[in-house]
């Protein structure tokens, strides 16, 4: 042998085992480690039987179980980055000794039956916990977790109350969210009354045709092993550039206009905000019992973080036991929908940085289930604040045993101006003081030219929208825009908490939405949005009834809250902008009075926004004194 070889061979032969290692599937190194056992047919109640992965470690000891539920595919011969998130998931979990169960909910894949959003009927979850505890090889505790679809049932299915649920952890879960307080959301269905269109653009890949092909009721789970490597259920969805196809109307066409699967959506779009059918299925509403421990993860660019705040303050002061309000904890990212692990030393989102965002997101997690679904003790789950929230600008977490801050206190800013607060170029101003008389400020808003989405707090729109902060300047030149900003400030603010807005509208029509942004606006010009609403009016005394305006009289509108926690340094300004549309974050209320959903023409409105001692227009935000 030549030695003077040697090192390059020993070289070669390491490269080559490292290659190979690189080479191994996610799912061949689950099998190493792990009991895998895919395409198990899970009976529910009426015979039903949902698609279920199981992959639980090698050992005769029962052990704990982390479930996820989802309507996507999961198909470990699908290369997709779902697909491989949810096997790099499943090996994790393994590794620290846990079972990791995935199922399809009904409808969806090779799962049996019809599906409905949030896969309902809701006692599917509870079946599965049934079946799930009484496994041999399960020590009878199971965690769920999810982000986004495979978290919104969660909370729904913890109301039912199966003793082997032992705790949760919700990301993103605000499409689960029905009624909570002053949020008639409906599951981000709805924000104040007017339709979000995330969900048409969602429905169209994710509805199944009901004429779609379907396999036999009593095909064995041999079979389903052997389809699943060369055929897994997949529709395929044509790509569609919905910047163009949400602006089509009627709504209730717009999935039918691009050639779309039929399914659920005819339906859903003509459902009001109080429709009997929002209480039929998967979604949680604040009539219903909990009492899970819960982590929850909110992002303040999510398309539901009022809501979810909402939600976890229902928990924390609604529960029937001490136990359950004091084991709910919640982290508040600044990132886009489901993007916690997304952060980096320098997390852009939109155009902004927010710094170093980073948490040890993923250990926190499994420390929250060691703690639960094993009984080991945790320092880092029992040190924990009940809090952790980032604050933009000044770039920190910070943490606080509630939300907002104990330390917040409301203060209330006034609309003013000389009539003329059309655009930034315009004299709105936000002052301490009440205006004296009412000098209203006036636009038309025309439903066929909206003001267009730019950034914000969105999820699933496709092209339509992109979201997170982005300098609203050449948005704000638009005539149907009025801007108010605050002096410049002599000293930080922290704004952190829930942001109430109270505005006096009159118009010549019968009804119309109205829109706010808050913005932080840098001493260059550059103003980034934060959060935003929208109220349609004929909903303003409540979504049980449907109130239309008269022409000529002024009514109070009350805006749904939006949140941040943002710090607005020396030097900026704080902002708010008001018009009538935010499109296709927001349907376009077409102005007519009817039913919306299947109207082609709108009509233009004039609005003015009031204020005066007799109609304080005003923005109220919680700022945390330091």
């Amino acid at each position: 042998m030549n030695l003077k070889k040697l090192p390059l061979l020993i070289f070669a032969i390491l490269l080559s085992g490292l290659l190979y290692a690189q080479d191994k599937s996610i799912l061949d190194q689950l099998h190493e480690v792990a009991i895998v056992d895919q395409k198990v047919m899970m009976p529910m109640r009426d015979d039903v039987r949902l698609a279920t992965d199981i992959y639980r470690p090698k050992t005769d000891d029962p052990v704990p179980i982390v479930f996820s539920r989802t309507p996507y595919n999961f198909n470990s011969y699908n290369n997709g980055e779902l697909v491989e998130r949810h096997m790099q998931t499943a090996l994790e979990y393994v590794k620290r000794g846990y079972a990791y169960v995935i199922q399809n909910e009904r409808g969806r894949f090779f799962s049996e039956g019809e599906w409905d959003i949030l896969g309902v009927p809701l006692t599917d979850g509870y079946d599965a916990f049934e079946w799930m505890s009484g496994q041999s090889w399960s020590n009878g505790r199971i965690g769920t977790i999810g982000c986004s679809s495979t978290a919104e049932w969660q909370m729904a299915v913890a109301s039912l109350d199966h003793p082997a649920h032992t705790a949760l952890v919700a990301q993103g879960f605000g499409a689960g969210v029905g009624r909570i307080g002053n949020f008639y959301e409906q599951g981000n269905w709805y924000r104040g009354g007017a339709g979000q269109m995330l969900f048409t653009a969602w429905l169209y890949s994710t509805q199944h045709d009901p004429m779609a092909p379907k396999l036999s009721s009593d095909i064995e789970q041999e079979d389903l092993l052997r389809l699943q490597k060369f055929y897994d259920m997949a529709p395929r969805y044509p790509r569609v550039d919905w910047a163009k196809g949400l602006a089509h109307l009627p709504v209730q066409d717009i999935i039918k206009n691009v050639n779309g699967p039929k399914g659920i959506y005819e339906e859903m779009i003509t459902r009001k905000p109080n429709d009997p059918k929002w209480y039929q299925g998967g979604l949680f509403h604040d009539d219903m019992d909990f009492e899970k421990p819960a982590f929850w993860f909110v992002s303040w660019y999510d398309v539901a973080s009022s809501p979810n705040l909402f939600m976890y303050n229902h928990i924390r002061e609604q529960a029937k036991s001490q136990a359950t309000k004091d084991n709910q904890y919640l982290i508040i990212a600044p990132t886009l929908h489901c993007a916690f692990l997304r952060a980096t030393d320098n997390t852009v989102v939109g155009e902004r940085s927010m710094g170093d965002a980073r948490l040890p997101n993923p250990e926190i997690t499994f420390a929250w289930f060691d703690y639960w679904l094993k009984g080991e003790e945790s320092s880092s789950i029992k040190e924990m604040p009940k809090v952790t929230y980032f604050t933009m600008g000044s770039n920190e977490w910070q943490t606080s045993d509630t939300w907002p801050p104990k330390d917040a206190q409301m203060e209330t800013f006034y609309l003013n101006s000389k009539g003329n607060a059309n655009s930034r170029l315009g004299d709105g101003i936000l002052s301490k003081k009440k205006a004296g008389r009412d000098n209203p400020d006036s636009f038309k808003y025309d439903p066929m030219k909206p003001v267009p989405s730019y950034g914000g707090n969105v999820c699933c729109t496709g092209n339509a929208v992109q979201g997170g902060a982005f300098d609203q300047q050449e948005m704000e030149l638009r005539e149907d825009i009025l801007v108010y900003s605050s002096e410049v400030l002599e000293e930080g603010i922290e704004v952190s908490g829930f942001i109430e807005a109270k505005l006096y509208l009159s118009s010549d029509v019968k009804d119309t939405d109205l829109t706010i942004k808050i913005i932080d606006v840098y001493p260059d010009g550059t103003a980034y949005n934060l959060d935003e609403t929208i109220q349609r009016v004929r909903y303003r005394e409540g979504y049980e009834k449907e109130v239309f305006m008269e022409e000529g009289k002024v009514y109070e509108v009350n805006m749904t809250p939006m949140s941040t926690s943002n710090y607005f340094e020396k030097g900026h300004k704080i902002r708010i902008e008001i018009s009538s549309s935010n499109f296709p974050r927001f349907d376009r209320n077409l102005n007519t009075g009817g039913n919306n959903y299947d109207e082609t023409e709108g009509v233009v409105a004039t609005n003015s926004i009031h204020h005066s001692n007799k109609y304080p227009s005003s923005i109220s935000l919680p700022i945390v004194k330091k």
